[in-house]
């Protein structure tokens, strides 16, 4: 027997609550199959056990479990390329350039998923400016699910993902294969760190960042989670850093905090310094 519609609903309202991801009703069926796992591991047999032991007990860990379990992450190596073409012709020079005294850069990929947009980045860095060599360079992945960052943290993966958006010269070149997977090379890997981080919580301490990429995330997030997000991002870039949203995301709801400058076909936003 299918869930009811409350029971539904009552699973929407608690990944609302957990991670500000809206589930639309007409996707009701995600939760049958990602939440299958779940259950068996709370140790009930379906769906319906897994609302009666969150509404009886409401514990905490198995809240987060499911709201980890249906949330988005979907990505790509190098998704978007026009993204990309603008990073290494445009962002990237130009804080090279700003940041030569220092010789460092740091750069956060904040819904980073399964880490392919971590790796793009440095693969984009080791290919594109060689003279970097000798900086102090890293890229930050967080996202919200434990599961999709210790994954990102193993830097392997499958044909599949490698076959999606990684040209084979970049996977011949950065890439080492072990029988049915590939992993990410040392060099690469050392640019880049993965951790647990809920974007519309408080914030565990994190650096200032040169460039912040909050791609393909907000498009799920209430009007009030966006506001929230955006204020703190806007706390942990720099005054001269850059944000980059997805191509079908705007920062209509912050214009008081990021002003957008465009690029080709592509936009970036750039802080507003409130004198």
């Amino acid at each position: 027997m299918a869930c009811s519609e409350a029971d539904y609903a009552y699973l929407r309202e608690v990944v609302r609550l957990q991670s500000a991801n809206l589930i639309d009703p007409s996707r009701n069926a995600l939760f049958d199959t990602r939440l299958a796992p779940v259950a068996r591991l709370a140790g009930v047999s379906n769906l319906e056990g897994l609302v009666s032991l969150l509404k009886e007990d409401r514990p905490a860990h198995l809240q987060r479990a499911v709201a980890e379990a249906m949330t988005i992450n979907e990505t790509s190596f190098f998704r978007d390329p026009k993204t990309f073409a603008m990073l290494s012709e445009e962002i990237l020079p130009r804080l090279i350039e700003e940041r030569a005294g220092a010789k460092r850069l740091r750069i956060w990929s904040a819904a980073s998923s399964t880490g392919q947009e971590a790796y793009s980045v440095a693969m984009t860095l080791a290919e594109k400016f060689p003279g970097l060599a000798g900086w102090d360079v890293k890229v930050v992945g967080t996202d919200i699910s434990r599961q999709v960052v210790e994954y990102a943290k193993s830097a392997r993966y499958r044909r599949l993902e490698v076959n999606r958006g990684l040209p084979a010269r970049m996977l011949v070149k950065y890439f080492e294969r072990h029988e049915e997977e590939w992993e990410v090379c040392a060099r690469v890997r050392q640019m880049c760190e993965f951790h647990v981080v809920n974007l519309c919580a408080p914030l565990p301490k994190l650096p200032v960042f040169d460039l912040v990429l909050l791609r393909n995330v907000l498009l799920y997030f209430p009007q009030q989670d966006r506001r929230t997000v955006f204020g703190q991002v806007h706390q942990q870039v720099a005054r001269d850093g850059y944000l980059m949203l997805g191509n079908a995301e705007q920062a209509e709801d912050s214009t008081n905090l990021f002003e957008v400058e465009f690029a080709a076909q592509c936009y970036y936003y750039r802080p507003v310094v409130k004198r």
